[in-house]
C-alpha cells in the first residue's frame, strides 16, 4: 500500500529513530559534533524527499541509507583522519561493557574496512538488523549481504588476532 506520510508523521518517525541515526553516523566519524552534523544533513535531505517515498513502511531503512550516504560524503569531503574523543560517547545499555582499549581496537579494525564493509558491520552488530533489512538499506541481494558479513567477520577476527600477537 503506497500511502504518503504527512509532515507531522515525518517528524515523529525522525524522532523515533534519531538515536539510531546518530549511532550510524558516529560509527563512521567517531566525533560527536561531526555525527550530529551528518544526522542534520541526512534529516534535511530526507525532509526534502519524503513526499516521494514509495514505501513509508521502510522509513527506517530509507533513513539509514541516507545517513550512510551522508557519512560517506562527509568523509570524502574532509579526507582526514578521525581520532577518538577523550569523552567517549556512551551507548545504550544493550551494548556490553567493553573496555576503552577494546573499543579502540574495534574502531581501528573498522577503520581498516572499506566503507561498504563497514556499513554491513555497523548495521548487523551495532544496530542488530536482520539480513533482509540490511539488504534493503544497502540495495543488495540478501544472500550477498550474508556472504559479505561472514567474510568480513573472519577478516576482522584475523586482524584482531594478529594485532594481539604483535602486541606480545
Amino acid at each position: 500500500m503506497n500511502t504518503k506520510i504527512t509532515e507531522q508523521e515525518f517528524g515523529e518517525r525522525i524522532e523515533a529513530c534519531k538515536e539510531k541515526m546518530y549511532r550510524f553516523a558516529y560509527c563512521y566519524v567517531k566525533n560527536e559534533q561531526e555525527a550530529l552534523d551528518i544526522v542534520s544533513e541526512a534529516t534535511y535531505k530526507a525532509f526534502l524527499a519524503y513526499k516521494r517515498m514509495k514505501n513509508p513502511e521502510y522509513f527506517e531503512s530509507w533513513m539509514g541509507r541516507i545517513v550512510i550516504n551522508c557519512a560517506l560524503d562527509h568523509i570524502r569531503r574532509n579526507k582526514k583522519v578521525t581520532y577518538l574523543e577523550d569523552n567517549q560517547v556512551e551507548y545504550t545499555a544493550k551494548e556490553n561493557a567493553v573496555s576503552l582499549e577494546d573499543k579502540m581496537d574495534l574502531y581501528d579494525a573498522l577503520d581498516q574496512l572499506d566503507p561498504e564493509d563497514r556499513a554491513i558491520i555497523i548495521l548487523k552488530i551495532f544496530e542488530d538488523q536482520r539480513f533482509k533489512d540490511m539488504a534493503d538499506v544497502l540495495s543488495m541481494p540478501e544472500n550477498t549481504v550474508k556472504t559479505k558479513f561472514y567474510r568480513i567477520i573472519e577478516k576482522l577476527k584475523k586482524n584482531l588476532i594478529r594485532k594481539e600477537v604483535d602486541a606480545l
